[in-house]
Formats: structure tokens, C-alpha cells, sequence
């Protein structure tokens, strides 16, 4: 019998008798003697059930159960272009999420130049998901504690989820007949492009000179040499792909300018009608995505980000990432007509890779006192 059923009849067979003072005092004591010994049970049977906490999600090994939360936000960093394709994406993916797990996803996003989000995200900007626009940038994070070696083996392709190419863009009617690399180191010609040492962009440029002389027969001696003089037709280096850009464009400064194939698809979408070449010798610029590990894990978001990261090699992902000017990673998006017509295959197309990974392009290229220096030592002379 519980302690409130000895408690209520205790009481009912106490009411017929008449009592005095001190019986009517034992009683009372009587009755606050067990209505403590409720309450201190109550705690008892309490404190013996399921634990609770300040996160109702939580189990014991960090992570966050979806289904356990009515809601999850995951923060997205990725470099500027790709915003009009991940403002696509994002709706579909939180669609089906919520449809197969009765969980609604929110996203945090941030745009910008894939080095200044590379170095936001190591100050402190609390990633789940990068997706930057070189393999590079997402290695400094990794360098920096906050990814796991191995980041390129866990998702497909490499991790690279989309790519562009390199195009010349031109003054409207071509006047100086700018049709390939080799026209960019011709006399008379003002190429504009940013700097290799500050801009992402930039170093896919030099890439793309470098490669189609190694990518054609050349060695590093005849590679150097015509890099150089393409560079000596560059009349100011820029720090970013889009000051080059407004340089070209607004301040009508130079014959011709290195960009991205996918940046000139989406200003052709918004109604502009830039005149363009693509090489026929050129770099595959591939863009990575990876998990911030030591935040996912902070945040307990690792399965939904996961998951996201999986739908963005989908079909359905692929083909809004080619609508906004990439080149579909999926061989099924890219067979389909629409994209066939838009994107035309590339004769010679090398990756970095081929040309010896990004440690080994850094270290070569770009480090203090290597070519590019060099170049330009050799410019001011």
C-alpha cells in the first residue's frame, strides 16, 4: 500500500471517532508524517526514471538524434558564385528531409571569395559545410585542426561536387581576334586578371596558360616563358576575381579578361551579353565540398550534414548546379541534351592533378620566391 493510500484511510476511519486535544494533535502529526514521506518517495521513484537535459537530442555519443529535435541549422560557407545554385538546391533538400524525417532543416549562408571564407572559417566562423572554390583553400582548414585528414575520400568524385573551365572574355566584336591562349601573349595585347599570390580565380588562370603549353608538348622551359609574356601584357594585377571583372567591365581597362565559364553563363542569364571563348586546351577548375569535423561535432548536426552533402551529388542537385553555370559532375546531367548544347565538351581538358596536386602547385608556383615570383621579377627588370 502506498504511502497516500494508508495516508486516505487513515483519515477515513479517523472521522466517525470524536477526539480530544491530544488525540487530534497525534493525528495531525500522524498526517504530516506521511505526507512528507510521499513527497520524499515521489522524488525517489523521480530521479530513477530517464534523464533529461538541456538538449533533448543528445545521446551519449555527442550527437544529435534527428528525430529527437523538431528543428536543425546547419551553417553553409561556400565561395560567391556558387549562390544563385545552393539558393536552389537548399528548398529541395529541406523539403525531402523534413518529408523522411519529420524535421525541419534551416540554413545559415555565407558568401564570398573562397580565400576570405577559407580564412573566416579558421578565425572562428562555425562552419558545417564548405564548399570552396579550390582544394587548397579547403586544405588550410583541415592544416588549421577543424577537418579530418581523408576529407576528399568520403563522398564521391574526389569531393569535388562542381566544376567550371576558364574562358577568355573580349571586347564586343573581338577587335584584336583573341581566339586562344597563345593571342594573350601577342604585342599590343592588355590581358586582365587578378593575382595568383591573393585570388583563388587567379591561380586556375595561371593553371590554364601554364597547362596548355605542358598539355601540348611543351616543358617547363617554354611553359615559363610564354607565361611570362602573357603577364607582361597585364597592365595591373587585381586582388580578387571581381575587382578584375569591374576593371574590365566598368573601367573598360584591357583586350581581354581570364574568368570563369560559369561566371559569364550567369551574366548572359541576368541579360548581359559578354563575347567569350572557350580554349580548347584547359584546366578543369574543380570546386571541393567537405564536413567541418570539430563542428559538425560541436553542433551535432554530422548526420544532416552528411546527408546534405549527399543530396548535392544527386541528379536533382547536379542539374541546378549546371542551370547556374557549372559543369555537372553527374555523366547522367551531362548527357542530357539541354547540357550537352550548353556546356561543349573540351578538347584537351587537364586537371591539377596532372600538374602535380596543390601541395606540389603551391610550393612550385605560388610560395614566396617560386615561378610566379620569378615572373614578376623578371617584368619589373
Amino acid at each position: 500500500m502506498s504511502p497516500w493510500q494508508r495516508l486516505s484511510q487513515s483519515l477515513r476511519q479517523s472521522q466517525p471517532q470524536p477526539v480530544g486535544k491530544s488525540q487530534l494533535l497525534t493525528s495531525l502529526k500522524s498526517f504530516v508524517s506521511l505526507f512528507l514521506l510521499g513527497i520524499t518517495l515521489s522524488f525517489a521513484i523521480a530521479s530513477c526514471g530517464p534523464s533529461s537535459n538541456n538538449n533533448p537530442g543528445a545521446n551519449p555519443g555527442g550527437a544529435a538524434s534527428p528525430s529527437a529535435n523538431k528543428s536543425v541549422e546547419l551553417t553553409l560557407v561556400s565561395f560567391a558564385v556558387t549562390k544563385a545554385a545552393h539558393e536552389a538546391i537548399i528548398p529541395k533538400f529541406v523539403e525531402k528531409w523534413q518529408k523522411e524525417h519529420s524535421q525541419t532543416v534551416t540554413f545559415n549562408q555565407s558568401y564570398g571569395g573562397s580565400g576570405s571564407q577559407t580564412r573566416a572559417v579558421i578565425d572562428g566562423l562555425e562552419a558545417d559545410i564548405v564548399h570552396l572554390a579550390l582544394a587548397l583553400d579547403t586544405k588550410k582548414i583541415e592544416k588549421a585542426g577543424l577537418i579530418e585528414p581523408g576529407w576528399e575520400k568520403e563522398v564521391p568524385n574526389e569531393a569535388i561536387v562542381s566544376k567550371s573551365v576558364a574562358a577568355i572574355v573580349t571586347r564586343d566584336g573581338n577587335p584584336k581576334g583573341i581566339k586562344n591562349w597563345e593571342d594573350l601573349a601577342k604585342d599590343g595585347v592588355k590581358l586582365i586578371t587578378a593575382d595568383p599570390k591573393t585570388s583563388g580565380v587567379a591561380r586556375w588562370n595561371f593553371l590554364a596558360l601554364w597547362g596548355s603549353v605542358i598539355k601540348t608538348g611543351g616543358d617547363d622551359t617554354k611553359a615559363l616563358d610564354f607565361t611570362s609574356k602573357v603577364y607582361k601584357n597585364v597592365p595591373i594585377l587585381t586582388k580578387d576575381a571581381r575587382e578584375a571583372t569591374d576593371v574590365f567591365f566598368k573601367q573598360g581597362q584591357g583586350d581581354a579578361l581570364i574568368n570563369y565559364e560559369n561566371e559569364i553563363i550567369l551574366a548572359g542569364q541576368k541579360g548581359e551579353k559578354p563575347t567569350y571563348t572557350i580554349p580548347e586546351v584547359n584546366v578543369s577548375i574543380d570546386n571541393p565540398i567537405a564536413i567541418v569535423d570539430k563542428n559538425v561535432t560541436k553542433h551535432g548536426t554530422l548526420e544532416v550534414a552528411e546527408a546534405f552533402v549527399k543530396f548535392l551529388y544527386t541528379p536533382e542537385a547536379q542539374r541546378e548546379f549546371a542551370k547556374a553555370g557549372f559543369r555537372p559532375v553527374d555523366a547522367t546531367v551531362a548527357a542530357e541534351p539541354e547540357f550537352v548544347q550548353k556546356y561543349p565538351p573540351i578538347k584537351t581538358l587537364f586537371t591539377a592533378q596532372d600538374l602535380g596536386g596543390w601541395g606540389e602547385i603551391q610550393k612550385k608556383f605560388f610560395d614566396d620566391g617560386a615561378v610566379f615570383d620569378k615572373i614578376q621579377g623578371s617584368i619589373k627588370q
